[in-house]
């Protein structure tokens, strides 16, 4: 199974490189942040006329995540904890796969910028209920990946420069704590349990020649449960989707399960 997670920056402006992508990756599931439309607005049509469910969680002009699956899809759209939460960044499905099931999160992790500001106090708490969901479903000991932008650089080889981040909210000390303490539950960084390597980058911001100069940061992530990292067989960062024209400032990020 071909898993993908992008962030797509406004899925309407890069609807053509969107379709591209599914034509010739043909993923089984791809996780998109930032659709940056409410749910009517979302291209379906386009979508499902090449084999795709869709599920989405949307919002007007900001945020919104969906999952397209070319299975069915049994869907939870937000993230639990926080009733007064109106901001679209959580979408769960339970997907069939053989004889058992996945469970496929999309997620956009607030950016918290600037740090110090209320925008990072709920960074912090989105990450704290994303903890507690994340230990519950993980004892349902079944094959998982939560995807998606979680604008968190977890380490310093994670960025081209580190010491141009080192005041930002995606870098933090404390960011990068809430990260580990998440990933201590027992989740696999599917990219990490591939490559050690440095210079692997999901994002170069559209300022200052960022990609020309591969000025990049990695904070586009799959995490897996242990049933679903047993089963892990590749991770791809695919970076030439950034140099297409009026491409997203993200790119894909895709994993094998056998």
């Amino acid at each position: 199974m071909i898993i993908s997670t992008w962030n797509v920056n406004s899925v309407r402006q890069r609807l053509p490189h969107l379709l591209d992508y599914l034509k010739e990756v043909a993923p089984d599931a791809i996780c998109l942040q930032e659709i940056k439309c409410v749910d009517e607005q979302f291209p379906r049509e386009e979508i499902e006329a090449l084999g795709y469910n869709v599920a989405t969680h949307g919002q007007k002009t900001f945020n919104g995540v969906a999952i397209l699956s070319k299975h069915p899809l049994e869907v939870e759209r937000g993230l639990p904890g926080d009733d007064g939460d109106v901001q679209s960044r959580y979408i769960e499905a339970v997907i069939p796969w053989g004889k058992q099931a996945l469970r496929l999160a999309s997620l956009y992790l607030p950016n918290g910028n600037p740090a110090g500001t209320d925008k990072y106090a709920y960074k912090l708490a989105f990450m704290d209920r994303l903890i507690r969901h994340a230990r519950k479903l993980l004892a349902y000991e079944e094959p998982m990946v939560i995807a998606g932008d979680f604008n968190v650089i977890p380490q310093a080889r994670d960025a081209a420069h580190p010491e141009q981040w080192t005041g930002d909210a995606l870098y933090l000390p404390q960011t990068r704590a809430k990260f580990q303490e998440l990933m201590a539950l027992g989740l696999t960084d599917a990219l990490r349990a591939t490559t050690d390597a440095g210079g692997v980058y999901t994002f170069w911001d559209y300022q200052a020649g960022a990609w020309q100069r591969n000025n990049g940061i990695r904070i586009d992530h799959l995490l897996l449960s242990p049933q679903a990292a047993d089963r892990l067989a590749s991770a791809t960062v695919d970076k030439e989707m950034r140099a297409r024209e009026k491409a997203s400032d993200h790119v894909p990020v895709r994993i094998a399960l056998s």
